[in-house]
């Protein structure tokens, strides 16, 4: 049985309608931090949970590009669970390049679990997502993701290309860039019409997408200055509806 939510706010409101009527959202770093009630001294302690991600060593085409950590919650009607930690599955047609077997990643530490931006930021999107799509209970996946690049290596925020992720919503929060170029976010038609062109550039920058009508894809990363650590890190978020 479904539930119909009410917006708290019309930031949020303008959020959900814009979803449902385009499929796609994008929230500045001015929105979401008024929403989360951060600045930019929050941002840059919440961007320290990235120093601790871990390589993922999944990655088909070879690369040592990406650090990774996943986590698997349940959201009904603003509360959220955890759940067992478990592995993370993608099937091959939705992901050619890595997908069609278990991936078993490192689980979030309890210092990411307990900072208030991650609760916020999942209840803010619960809260969009529920009124965009008019249910309440969702199985939500938490992917932090650093994507490093040098000299010697191209940073790919999608190594496989334009794609879906298999999800109902997903979305990309950028948390921190360092010392990057490229990393420019694009969403597609299924009849190759571009809808947006944009980089998410501040803290706080996020893009919503309904993953069932659009494809979206990132641009590789590269050094601005090759002498120095170069890296793109991001909150990846997929809420996917219950079966009924």
């Amino acid at each position: 049985m479904s539930e119909k939510f009410a917006p708290s706010g019309p930031k949020t409101a303008a959020a959900s309608e814009e979803l449902a009527r385009q499929g796609w959202h994008l929230q500045s770093a001015d929105t979401v931090s008024g929403l989360l009630g951060v600045g930019d001294a929050r941002w840059a302690a919440y961007a320290d949970h990235w120093d601790d991600l871990v390589l993922d060593t999944y990655m088909k085409d070879g690369g040592t590009y990406r650090n990774r950590r996943y986590g698997h919650f349940r959201y009904d009607a603003g509360v959220l669970t955890r759940l067992p930690h478990g592995p993370y599955r993608q099937e091959s047609a939705v992901n050619p390049l890595n997908g069609g077997i278990d991936r078993h990643f490192a689980p979030l530490t309890d210092a990411f679990l307990a900072d208030p931006v991650t609760s916020g930021v999942v209840m803010m999107l619960g809260e969009i997502f529920s009124v965009a799509e008019g249910v309440g209970e969702w199985d939500v996946k938490l992917h932090p993701f650093r994507i490093v690049t040098g000299s010697g290596q191209v940073g790919k925020p999608a190594p496989q290309g334009r794609h879906r992720d298999g999800s109902t919503f997903v979305t990309s929060l950028l948390v921190r860039r360092t010392n990057v170029e490229g990393g420019e976010s694009s969403l597609h038609t299924d009849d190759d019409e571009v809808l947006l062109r944009s980089t998410l550039s501040r803290p706080g920058d996020q893009l919503l997408v309904d993953d069932r009508r659009l494809l979206h894809d990132v641009t590789p990363l590269r050094p601005a200055d090759p002498a120095l650590p170069a890296y793109r890190d991001v909150l990846i978020v997929d809420f996917d509806r219950l079966p009924a």
